[in-house]
This record gives structure tokens, C-alpha cells and sequence, in this order.
């Protein structure tokens, strides 16, 4: 049953089709490693056995009749407790908000995962708002990596992180507004990947608005790939959504990228990363070269991204709560209150400046890739820190600014490219490091594939089966 619950989503749907074990079995051996490590990580808000149990059982009967009715019958899935889901509150890690609803709207990336008859297992946990790239919250509690549970396990999708790591099912969606999939992957142990802004549709919009994407965290490339194929599909709700793309994301995943132009920047030419992770990813990167992509050290000219993205990112999170009477906004994480206070405080001439400052980045970036497919860097520039901080103790006082040490994410954010990150190696105290893939914007199949010939070549999934077998 332990290893039902490791099989990845691909393997699940093999095994439905052959009749060597039931959505039935691999559901309870999902909600087994859930009861057995959700509490003491805090990955789960809600999960809710009953409906799950019964969503499996109504999918094993159609397996047996061998009449599936969606491209992921019966495969377990998870739902960031930022995104509606009918029947169960969306709390938001927050205390503002009223548990009794009504609930009874599903997200677009809900509803495309009920259509394709996955077994929803829960909600994972988030910061309040999501407003961080930890995950604590007023309402939850502290959420712990599942490595080493003194440290965090990263967010703000860190509940989707820790669920992925340990089988607490096999797809996991996240949101990403700032690096909110992509560091908790990374800190970890699995795969994440941030897809081009508007391929998965949202809504309702996110208060922190164009910066944020919704993205499977799962962990095999392949898993995200079959999982991008239902939750990309159209939802007339969200106006910011791509035009529907078709095409199988599985298809030419294991094309390989000999030729490739890869761009290497080990620190995107202005910021400081630990030495550890440094080390671990700068070995990383000498696969791409043995798969035969051509492989230059080079940095982006970057301007400001840190005054930029701090602009949009707490107006954002003002936006999040300015409705908020003040009884309730008595209720915040003291943090995000003074985000707020100073996102309040951002004039217009301000946010103007750095809305053109975002056009000028998304520009450079459009012209940087006309040179080369991929960029690649660290996914986060420090390894998993203490949980319940904000910040690596080794930076001090950061006050609310997170965005000090995840500096590799959120630039991708304001020029809404595809980023993927990738589990390459640990550091010498064990825990997981990721090395992010960005490409072109749009280039989604492009990402998944450079990150499936590192995944082939460097394979990873499993390391945390064999570490609590």
C-alpha cells in the first residue's frame, strides 16, 4: 500500500488498465501516508475520506467495466486551499474569511480535474493570502518540510509540496505569483513547473493580478505534462487565457534537446547564493552539456527586479484585504498587515513606473530568447531554512520582504514565461536543491522537455520512497 501511494500518475493509469490495483486501494493508500504525515508537516486544510472513498469507488467501477470516462479516472489529486472547490470552504489560511459559505463554485482548474474523474483528496495548506513564500498562516499553523520538519518546507503551495513529496497523492495544483510553486518544489524534492501566464485558466483573477499562474506540482515531469493536458483546458470565465492549445503534452517529451541554446546563470548577474546550492547546481548543469544542448554562461542584462516586483506584489496583497473591515483586518498575520499598510502607501506615479519597468523586463527577456531556447539558474538562491521564519536566520531582519532570498522566481513572474524547476541533487546536510528551467514565453512543451532529458539523465523520483520505506 506504501508504494501504491509513490506510483506516479502515469503508472496509476496503467495499472487501472491492466487490473493490478484499483483507484480504490491506491485512495486509501494516499489517505493512509496523509494520516500517518499530514499532521505533524501540516500539509492538509481540509481532507474529506468519505468523498474521496466514494469518488474511487465509483471510478473502479468503471475501470472494471473498462469504460474510464476521463483522462485521469481515479488518479488522486490535491487542491491549494487558494482555489475554489465546491462543497468545501476555501479558507485562504486566513480568519477573515467565513468557513459556512456558501461554497458552491469550483476554480476552472477545479472543474477540469472533476470532468477528467480524479479523486479529490483535500485542500493544502497556504500562508494567508499566499501573500509569502513560506507556509504558516494565523489559521493553520506552521507547515514543516518533510526532509527535515525543523525547517520549511517553502510556499506559498507548500502544503502541495510536502503532499507531493509523500505521497499524499500524485497531482497537486499550486498557484505561483512570485515563486509560490516553484521554491516549495524545489525545497522538497519534486517537480514544478510554472506554466506561461494564461495557459492554465483562472479565476476568480488573483488579487496580486498578472503576475500569478496556476501549475501542477507533481513528482515526474511526465505527471505534470498528462496533468497540463486537462487543467489547460478553456474556461470562458478567465479573459486572460490563452488561446486552447490541443496538442498532448506528453507528445515529443522524450525528444531530448541535443542542439538546444542554453543560457547558464548562476546568479542572474547581481544576486548571492548560498555556496551549497550553488555547488549542486553548477554540477547540474554539465548534464545538459553531456545531452548535447550548447551550454554558455551568460546573464541577462536585469534591471531592478526586486523594486519592480515589490511594487506589483504589495499592491497586490493591499488589494487582497482593502475591503476588509477593520474588526477583521485585526485578524492578519501581523506581516502581511504591514505589507499592506505599505502597499497602501504606493502612489501611482510609483506604480505607473514600475508597470512600464515590467514592459521594458518582459521586452528584454523576448529578445534574450530570440538567442537562446532555455535559461537556466538556481530555483532558489538559499537551501530549506528554519520553519516558522521568513528568512534564512543568516540574512537577520528582513521585516516582511521575502523576496530578499527568492530572487530567481519572481522575475519570471513579471515577464509571465514558463519556469520549471527540477530536483538536482542535496546539500551536504540532505536536503533537496532545484535548478530552474525558464523558456520562451508560450514554450511550455519546450520546458517540459528540456526538464525531461535532466529528469532522464539525472534520475531523482523515488529518492524520497527509499528514505521512508
Amino acid at each position: 500500500m506504501h508504494e501504491l501511494a509513490f506510483l506516479s500518475a502515469v503508472e496509476l493509469l496503467e495499472g487501472f488498465r491492466q487490473k493490478a490495483f484499483s483507484p480504490v486501494e491506491v485512495t486509501r493508500a494516499c489517505l493512509g501516508q496523509i494520516d500517518r504525515d499530514a499532521p505533524s508537516l501540516n500539509a492538509f486544510v481540509h481532507v474529506d475520506a468519505d468523498a474521496a472513498l466514494a469518488s474511487a469507488r465509483a471510478s473502479e467501477a468503471r475501470w472494471h467495466r473498462g469504460a474510464p470516462a476521463g483522462a485521469l479516472d481515479g488518479v488522486p489529486v490535491t487542491i491549494k486551499d487558494l482555489i475554489l472547490t465546491r462543497g468545501v470552504p476555501t479558507r485562504r489560511g486566513s480568519k477573515t474569511i467565513d468557513p459556512n459559505g456558501p461554497w458552491d463554485l469550483d476554480a476552472p482548474v477545479t472543474a477540469r480535474l472533476r470532468e477528467a474523474h480524479s479523486v479529490i483528496l483535500g485542500k493544502t495548506s497556504t500562508p494567508e493570502m499566499g501573500w509569502k513564500a513560506v507556509t504558516d498562516s494565523p489559521l493553520t499553523g506552521v507547515a514543516r518540510n518533510p526532509w527535515n520538519p525543523a525547517m520549511t518546507p517553502g510556499g506559498s503551495s507548500g502544503g502541495a509540496g510536502i503532499a507531493a513529496a509523500t505521497g499524499m497523492g500524485a497531482l497537486h495544483v499550486g498557484t505561483d505569483g512570485g515563486g509560490s510553486i516553484r521554491i516549495p518544489a524545489s525545497f522538497c524534492g519534486i517537480f514544478g513547473l510554472k506554466p506561461s501566464f494564461g495557459r492554465v485558466p483562472a479565476w476568480p483573477l488573483s488579487p496580486t493580478g498578472t503576475v500569478a499562474h496556476l501549475g501542477p506540482m507533481t513528482r515526474t515531469v511526465a505527471d505534470a505534462a498528462l496533468m497540463l493536458n486537462t487543467i489547460s483546458r478553456p474556461d470562458t470565465r478567465d479573459w486572460h487565457s490563452l488561446p486552447y492549445d490541443p496538442r498532448d503534452y506528453l507528445a515529443g517529451l522524450d525528444d531530448g534537446i541535443a542542439g538546444a541554446r542554453i543560457a547558464w546563470s548562476p546568479a542572474l548577474g547581481r544576486f548571492d547564493v548560498e555556496a551549497d546550492v550553488a555547488d549542486v547546481v553548477a554540477r547540474a548543469v554539465r548534464v545538459f552539456t553531456e545531452l548535447g544542448a550548447a551550454v554558455e554562461q551568460v546573464d541577462p542584462a536585469l534591471p531592478d527586479v526586486h523594486a519592480i516586483f515589490r511594487t506589483h506584489w504589495w499592491i497586490g496583497c493591499y488589494n487582497a484585504v482593502r475591503a476588509l473591515p477593520a474588526e477583521k483586518r485585526a485578524l492578519l498575520d501581523p506581516r502581511l498587515a504591514s505589507v499592506v499598510d505599505e502597499g497602501s502607501r504606493i502612489t501611482v506615479d510609483e506604480y505607473l513606473n514600475a508597470i512600464a519597468a515590467r514592459g521594458s523586463l518582459g521586452a528584454a527577456m523576448r529578445e534574450f530568447h530570440t538567442r537562446y531556447d532555455f535559461l537556466i539558474t538556481p530555483t532558489v538562491a538559499v537551501s530549506p531554512f528554519t520553519a516558522g521564519h521568513l528568512a534564512p536566520e543568516s540574512m537577520g531582519d528582513v521585516g516582511s520582504d521575502w523576496t530578499r532570498w527568492a530572487s530567481f522566481s519572481y522575475p519570471f513572474n513579471l515577464t509571465q514565461q514558463p519556469a520549471a524547476t527540477v530536483p538536482c541533487g542535496v546539500t551536504p546536510s540532505g536536503l533537496p536543491v532545484g535548478l530552474q528551467i525558464v523558456g520562451a514565453m508560450h514554450d511550455d512543451r519546450g520546458v517540459l522537455r528540456a526538464a525531461r532529458a535532466f529528469e532522464r539523465a539525472q534520475p531523482w523520483h523515488g529518492s524520497y520512497v527509499r528514505r521512508t520505506a
